[in-house]
């Protein structure tokens, strides 16, 4: 479904990602984990078309990505793009329409359900201005998923969400991907990175390592190894080199 090869990029002369190489199939939750500046962003916004490679190529669909995939992908960016004077239900609305669903009875029922998902119900007719940043985070999560993408891109989605609507979320996210949607999700927090189905650890714009989260966690040859000591002991394998 997605396929990325030896993919480069750069902001002027500052290097951001070093050929960087994936794939991921269908219906998989595929996590992206790294600190904060290790590329992640770049490469969501790299997946989702909105900048190019600076070499290798992006296969997403069979083809390059391009503004016309973007009805098949959702897109929740770490930056919140909200209107702070409509409302919540207002802001998922005017999503919606803008993905083309035009039947009103329709999108209403959508947008109602979206709502919920994101836990918003009781907020629905609130400002985006007078919510707490958690809440806003939500809005962007629902506008990701209202028009049901075939692609869910989402980074950082649990940033500033407490425990319980994590888990909610989490349990979403597994419906999702066993109803054959794809979700690729970047995150520093190894809580999350332990729910993917797949991960890939990227280091300074270098993915230094793929596989199952038991798989990188056996790759350390200890027993009682967590997935955050197979990031570090891949961290010291890729500077012994």
């Amino acid at each position: 479904m997605l396929t990325l090869d030896q993919v480069e990029f750069s902001y002027g002369d500052t290097p951001i990602l070093n050929r960087v190489s994936l794939d991921v199939s269908s219906g998989t939750i595929f996590g992206i984990v790294g600190a904060n500046g290790s590329g992640k962003t770049t490469l969501m916004r790299l997946i989702a078309g909105i900048i190019k490679p600076d070499n290798g190529n992006i296969s997403l669909f069979g083809e390059s990505p391009s503004s016309k995939l973007w009805n098949r992908i959702g897109y929740m960016p770490q930056m919140q793009a909200l209107y702070e004077d409509l409302t919540v239900q207002q802001n998922l609305n005017f999503f919606a329409r803008m993905f083309g669903i035009s039947k009103t009875r329709y999108r209403a029922e959508i947008v109602e359900t979206t709502i919920n998902i994101v836990s918003l119900w009781d907020k629905r007719h609130r400002p985006v201005s007078k919510l707490s940043g958690g809440e806003r985070q939500r809005v962007s999560l629902g506008i990701a998923l209202v028009h049901t993408p075939t692609l869910l891109l989402l980074d950082e989605p649990t940033v500033g969400l407490d425990p319980r609507l994590r888990l909610d979320l989490w349990k979403h996210f597994y419906d999702l991907a066993d109803k054959g949607t794809t979700l690729i999700i970047s995150s520093h927090v190894m809580d999350d990175a332990q729910k993917c189905k797949e991960i890939g650890f990227l280091q300074f714009g270098r993915m230094i390592a793929i596989g199952t989260p038991s798989q990188l966690i056996e790759a350390t040859g200890k027993q009682d190894s967590s997935l955050e000591d197979a990031f570090l002991y891949f961290i010291d394998q890729e500077n012994s080199r």
